[in-house]
């Protein structure tokens, strides 16, 4: 581009904003046009149902109405109902799980944990991995088949499969 092209165009744009500035600063901003008219507003009156008609309402609707006081007793009634349930699932026997783990050469201990948390014997396999690393053992991975169940201990897991 020229230089007289650039200006041209510059000074162009100078011209139309001091133009639009100029209105803008000039111009009355009391009096607008949306404002000569008068308006007119319509107060509606809405009739308020009472208790009695609202709760027919909801009953016809299929809704179950009830006080508050209600309410919550029957909300506490549930709550001690669903406490009685899970005391009941707590007192009933766990389940034991039993799984039996074939460790091959060049397995890791990350590996074993894997097997173990697929077979819910472990939760975490990286905690696991984590604790085998902490005793020291995890260079003294056994090769073979072995048996374990949920009955076991951490460190009996841990001395079935590593030797010591």
């Amino acid at each position: 581009m020229k230089f007289n092209v650039v200006s041209s165009f510059a000074t162009g744009i100078l011209l139309a904003t001091t133009i639009c500035g100029a209105v803008y600063y000039t111009e009355d901003p009391v009096v607008t046009k949306a404002a000569s008219k008068p308006t007119q507003t319509v107060q509606k009156v809405v009739a308020q149902p009472t208790e009695t008609e609202m709760q027919e309402k909801l009953l016809a609707a299929g809704y179950v109405v009830q006080p508050k006081a209600e309410y919550d007793k029957t909300l506490e009634e549930a709550k001690k109902a669903a406490a009685t349930a899970s005391a009941a699932n707590n007192n009933s026997k766990k389940i034991a799980y039993r799984a039996v783990i074939t460790v091959s050469q060049g397995m890791t201990s990350i590996d074993v944990g894997k097997m173990l948390e697929k077979a819910k014997i472990v939760p975490d396999d990286f905690k696991f991995s984590q604790d085998v690393e902490k005793k020291g053992v995890e260079k003294n991975l056994r090769p073979g088949t072995f048996t374990v169940d949920t009955e076991m201990t951490y460190d009996q897991v841990i001395a079935t499969i590593f030797k010591k």
